[in-house]
């Protein structure tokens, strides 16, 4: 198997993980999706805080109520905390 394929499969792999951690979240522990989440903002920059906060209260069943307040949840504790 070539390196390309190998990275290739990875990222199929990675993205598939990922779309199943989405549809999962709101089963996951609290302290698991914070740990998640700061993983994410750690990764991919401070700037993706608010926007993955929105994302995932969009696609949350038991935050979805709180996106038509922009999608954020107010907690001086923990700013852009899901």
């Amino acid at each position: 198997m070539s390196v390309h394929r190998d990275n290739t499969e990875n990222d199929r792999l990675a993205h598939a993980l990922g779309d199943g951690v989405v549809r999962l979240w709101s089963a996951l522990p609290p302290d698991l999706q914070q740990q998640l989440f700061e993983d994410v903002v750690a990764r991919i920059g401070e700037d993706s805080r608010q926007p993955l906060a929105v994302f995932l209260h969009a696609h949350h069943p038991r935050t979805i109520d709180s996106h038509e307040d922009g999608g954020m949840k107010h907690d001086s504790k923990h700013e852009g905390r899901v």
